[in-house]
């Protein structure tokens, strides 16, 4: 492999947690009603993408302006309380790099990306980064994991990508790259999605270039 792509949320930072009570409640505050699948649905989709999908529930309020509100919120809760990091982020970032270039495919907005790589320092590790505002489809179509692949000047073949959610394992195992989950413990993958997975690792600890490798 010549190059690890990670995803962001749910892999490095433990933000899905933030994203529902953020989301949950802007829906609630302007008119809208959560459904019982929201959440699933939600992860993995780009900023458009959900910003669409919270009006249909019933908010108030053009997409623009839902995706300005909750993006604002979500800014205020890092600076507020920090970015939740998942345990080992920092090591796992930092023994991959030393090893191969980073990308990062995220389906969080470019604001949040830079705000979470300055405020925790991992930017310095990520030779390219891409948000799916960026690209034409979020996950699970494959846009962001191939231009990352792109923008580090690697095959998407030759790319390991990193991820916990259905939408992005099925995104980048349509990429072609061979995919690593990190199944997180309270919002797991579908068992189809997973099943997509190249491996499945218990953690970040045990993410290392040996397990990239062998």
């Amino acid at each position: 492999m010549e190059a690890c792509v990670f995803d962001l949320d749910g892999v490095l930072v433990d933000s899905e947690p933030v994203w529902e009570e953020v989301r949950r409640a802007f829906v609630a505050e302007h008119g809208g009603a959560w459904q019982p699948d929201t959440q699933s649905r939600l992860m993995g989709m780009s900023t458009g993408e959900w910003a669409a999908y919270l009006h249909e529930l019933g908010v108030r309020l053009p997409p623009d302006q839902i995706a300005r509100g909750v993006i604002e919120h979500m800014k205020a809760r890092y600076h507020d309380k920090g970015v939740p990091l998942l345990p080992g982020a920092v090591e796992a970032v930092a023994r991959m790099a030393a090893a191969v270039p980073l990308g990062l495919a995220s389906s969080s907005p470019r604001a949040l990306i830079d705000t979470v790589l300055a405020e925790t320092g991992l930017g310095a590790h990520f030779a390219a980064t891409v948000s799916t505002e960026e690209v034409e489809r979020g996950k699970p179509a494959p846009d962001g994991y191939l231009a990352a692949a792109r923008d580090l000047g690697v095959a998407p073949e030759r790319c390991v990508a990193v991820e916990d959610s259905s939408n992005g394992l099925r995104s980048a195992h349509a990429a072609g790259m061979r995919v690593l989950a990190i199944p997180h413990p309270v919002y797991p993958p579908a068992t189809d999605a997973l099943a997509l997975a190249w491996k499945v690792l218990p953690n970040l600890d045990a993410l290392t270039p040996a397990a990239v490798t062998r």
